[in-house]
Formats: C-alpha cells, sequence, structure tokens
C-alpha cells in the first residue's frame, strides 16, 4: 500500500493524539513518548508499505491504516501493554474531538436509504477473498425492524495482527465499535462475538434509539 493518501492523511490527524495518551494512559514521560512516537513512524510506513492496495469501493481501507497506526506504537513500546490498557489507550486516542463530530453525522445517517444500500453493496463486494487484509460481511436486517446487523466472517485486524505477532491484543481494537456507535448518538451497539475472542464471527448489532 502507498504511504501517499489515506495513510498519510491518517498519520497527520492521529499521531499526536497517540502521542498524547502515551503520557495519559500508559504515564510515559515526554521525553519517552516522543521516542515511542518517532519509532512509531519508521513501524507504521513499514507495516503501510507491506500491505497490499486495497481495491477501488473497499469500504474497510480506513480500518485496517487504524489498525496499522496502533500496532506501530505497541511495537514501539519499551514493553508489551496488557490489553485492558491498550483498550483504554486505543479508545482515547482515537476518539477526538473531530472523531466524534465524523460520528455524529454518520449516525444522523444511520438507518437510511443510502446506509442500507451501502451495506448491502459491501455484502456483495466481499473484498476479502481477494485481499486477505479486507473483510467479508453479510447484513442482517433484524425482522422487528429495530436495526441490523453486519456480521464478519474474515477479518483483516485479525491478518495484519497474526502476522505482526500481536493478535491477542486485537479484542483493544474490537472494542472501539462501541465508542464509535455511542458517539453517534442513533443506535445503541449489540455484540456477542468477535473472531478474535474466538467466536464463529464478528456481530456489529445496530438497534435504533427511540
Amino acid at each position: 500500500m502507498k504511504y501517499n493518501g489515506m495513510p498519510s492523511l491518517m498519520q497527520i490527524v492521529f499521531f499526536g493524539s497517540f502521542k498524547k495518551q502515551l503520557e495519559n494512559v500508559f504515564s510515559f514521560s515526554r521525553e519517552e513518548a516522543e521516542k515511542i512516537s518517532l519509532n512509531a513512524k519508521k513501524e507504521y510506513r513499514k507495516i503501510i508499505s507491506e500491505l497490499p492496495e486495497f481495491e477501488k469501493g473497499d469500504r474497510f481501507k480506513m480500518n485496517i491504516v487504524s489498525c496499522a497506526q496502533l500496532a506501530a506504537f505497541v511495537l514501539s513500546m519499551p514493553e508489551r501493554p496488557n490489553v485492558g490498557l491498550l483498550t483504554e489507550y486505543y479508545e482515547k486516542a482515537m476518539m477526538t474531538e473531530p472523531m466524534k463530530f465524523f460520528c455524529r453525522m454518520s449516525g444522523k445517517k444511520k438507518f437510511g436509504e443510502k446506509d442500507i444500500l451501502s451495506m448491502k453493496k459491501t455484502e456483495k463486494f466481499k473484498a476479502a477473498d481477494r485481499n486477505p487484509y479486507s473483510w467479508n460481511m453479510e447484513y442482517i436486517e433484524y425482522p422487528d425492524e429495530s436495526g441490523y446487523e453486519a456480521r464478519f466472517t474474515k477479518c483483516g485486524i485479525c491478518t495484519l495482527m497474526k502476522k505482526l505477532g500481536l493478535y491477542d491484543l486485537t479484542p483493544a481494537l474490537c472494542h472501539l465499535d462501541y465508542a464509535m456507535s455511542e458517539a453517534g448518538k442513533s443506535e445503541e451497539f449489540v455484540r456477542e462475538y468477535t473472531l478474535a475472542s474466538g467466536g464463529p464471527y464478528c456481530d456489529c448489532g445496530y438497534k435504533k434509539k427511540n
């Protein structure tokens, strides 16, 4: 994958937040956070360079780039973090004010005609059949018309985290779905399984709020 484009933009938007939360969550000193961040930039470019290009129309490119960011910081830390602290770190690093605004805007369109058509298009696309770092998803409407489930049978984050030797830390990324839905304000997020926790699939359920 080329660094120019989305990966470069994501670094500009989020790396400062990742650096700041090194101090807030992990209690690194400012000097330690600076050193980790400098190393993370190198790791990030390396990870991105080893990823395949995503097809036009693949909606999950941002997901894998976000995973690459977190992985780069983890690989640059002096000690491997536990999944609990990493979950807190990733959520605080990602849920910046611009990100919350993006979630609110997306939430206003949730369950609309364009949203449903997009989900059905993604179901048919099956990008992970051609790119192991992407996702395959099934779209399942709730029979009571209370929302829908996006059921993932292949997960690019799982593939990348396995490649990097970080698979046990994958649940830290899965948890962000809850924070993003809460910021969206239009739906309640429900989940029973994740692939990373040994489930048969990842279920992302979105129930309409009254």
